[in-house]
């Protein structure tokens, strides 16, 4: 298996984003949201992730969500997914991760 290189891991980006929209992603195969993410830039960022476990839309709108970005965007379902949302996998699905406090959109991950 080959392991990624410090330079690897330095090409991604990890920064905060504010979620300013959601809906369910119904062409996804596994159920998953559709997000649109504030990074903090002139555009905002998509993303499709599987957290319907333990979050509807309207529950994630305004919430801060940490991302991984400087991936090829890909398609879910039919929906551009521009970056990687973060979270911890629990037997009770992902439970999502975020700052202890509010931070500016585009925040970088230290």
């Amino acid at each position: 298996m080959l392991k990624p290189s410090i330079e690897d891991f330095h090409s991604l980006g990890l920064m905060v984003g504010t979620v300013v929209a959601a809906e369910p992603n119904t062409g996804a195969r596994k159920a998953a949201l559709k997000l649109w993410i504030d990074i903090g830039g002139p555009d905002v960022v998509q993303a499709s992730a599987q957290i319907t476990d333990r979050y509807d839309p309207a529950a994630v709108v305004g919430r801060q969500v940490v991302v991984v970005t400087g991936f090829d965007a890909m398609r879910v379902g039919g929906f551009r997914s521009d970056v990687l949302v973060v979270g911890a996998l629990t037997p009770d699905g992902v439970v999502l991760l975020r700052p202890d406090d509010a931070v500016e959109p585009g925040t970088a991950i230290a």
